[in-house]
């Protein structure tokens, strides 16, 4: 391989796939056992909650929040949960671009459950919704990427719009054929995520439709059933090295770290989540117990799943879903406001009710 400088165009970047023994070395193969059990076991017990919506909304929420993050883009569980629930928010630049990462997720997920298949045009619309427009594939030079700190280019992806367009295509293969199955998914998906990140196919918003691809790719394999693995919190607290890693790859054709911090993030990933189903499933438990003993009259599964799907709820949440009138439906949110399971917040002309139990452990497990 030719010696690359970070300003020169990467319009030679090797199509995939890798050299075998490159990314199925022992390591690798022992730590893509360790991530496919925890991945396996997540699937497994996201079947256990309710309502599998429950953990979807949640999670969907923190990995949109944590992606845009990664990319400089901040905001709130408080305030994106306000902007889905109240009417008379009016949510900041920051929180309707984290929305649109939601919304580009659910319409990414909408895709392969349709079409079992992940294109490039599907991929385009991931990326036309995040970004708010449909500019496509890059057309133009002059793309680079530079140290946030001191300006100096570390790397210039493909400026060739034909080298982009085979690129991509070759991508679109790798993600679909099955001729090279026998290589584990777990090691495919860091694979493509490389070669996605290092085309880098758009003006903007890369790095999150890259994450997207990620979760797409591992229900398009049948290892998810939902977008539930929440990849982005594991980058935050290790993101110098992911970048580093991914250079290693780029200037060295070193796969091996790269291909392992991808199976790690995997495994330790599932794990949180793992946890997060249990503690969910405990509170589940616990709330049931609490209206059954203090106000056995409004119970109901149902009501106790809106609660969950929906951590900030209002009347018209159990109108729809319960099929009440709203009196009943002001009435059993003030019972339980009076339990304690939930606290009313005034937002413009509306009280919303949150649990305010479920939104302290979806918040708090960002560790």
């Amino acid at each position: 391989m030719m010696a690359l400088h970070p300003e020169i165009p990467n319009n030679e970047l090797p199509l995939l796939p890798p050299d075998r023994d490159a990314i199925e070395t022992k390591a690798i193969l022992r730590q893509e056992s360790k991530a496919a059990v925890a991945l396996a076991e997540l699937k497994g017990l996201a079947h256990t909650l309710p309502n599998q919506n429950i953990l979807i909304n949640a999670i969907v929420l923190k990995e949109a929040k944590a992606s845009s993050e990664i990319e400089n883009v901040i905001t709130t569980h408080d305030s994106l949960y306000q902007a889905l629930t109240a009417k008379s928010f009016k949510p900041d630049s920051a929180t309707k671009e984290v929305l649109r990462y939601r919304e580009a997720l659910f319409a990414g997920t909408e895709f392969i459950r349709n079409n079992r298949f992940l294109s490039t045009n599907g991929i385009i619309q991931v990326q036309n919704i995040l970004e708010g427009n449909t500019a496509g594939l890059r057309q133009l030079p002059g793309t680079t990427l530079k140290n946030d700190v001191t300006g100096e280019t570390i790397y210039t992806p493909p400026d060739d719009k034909d080298a982009i367009k085979e690129l991509m295509s070759n991508l679109e293969k790798f993600l679909n054929i099955d001729e090279d199955d026998d290589i584990s998914p777990l090691i495919k998906l860091a694979v493509q995520h490389y070669q996605f990140e290092s085309i880098h196919p758009f003006y903007d918003g890369n790095g999150r439709t890259g994450r997207i691809v990620n979760v797409l790719y591992l229900m398009l394999k049948g290892l998810l059933d939902s977008p539930i693995l929440y990849l982005s919190g594991f980058i935050i607290r290790n993101k110098g090295e992911y970048y580093r890693l991914l250079r290693d790859v780029t200037f060295n054709s070193n796969w091996e770290p790269w291909v392992l911090y991808i199976l790690k993030g995997i495994e330790q990933t599932a794990a949180e989540t793992i946890g997060q189903v249990n503690n969910i499933n405990g509170l589940i438990l616990e709330t049931i117990n609490i209206v059954k003993e203090k106000t056995p009259r409004i119970y109901s599964k149902d009501l106790i799943e809106i609660l969950f799907e929906q951590p900030y709820c209002k009347i018209d949440f159990l109108v729809d879903n319960l099929k009440i009138e709203r009196k009943a439906a002001s009435r059993y949110l003030q019972s339980l406001e009076e339990t304690g399971i939930l606290t009313v917040q005034k937002i413009g002309r509306e009280n919303i009710y949150i649990n305010t139990k479920l939104f302290e452990l979806l918040k708090g497990n960002n560790k």
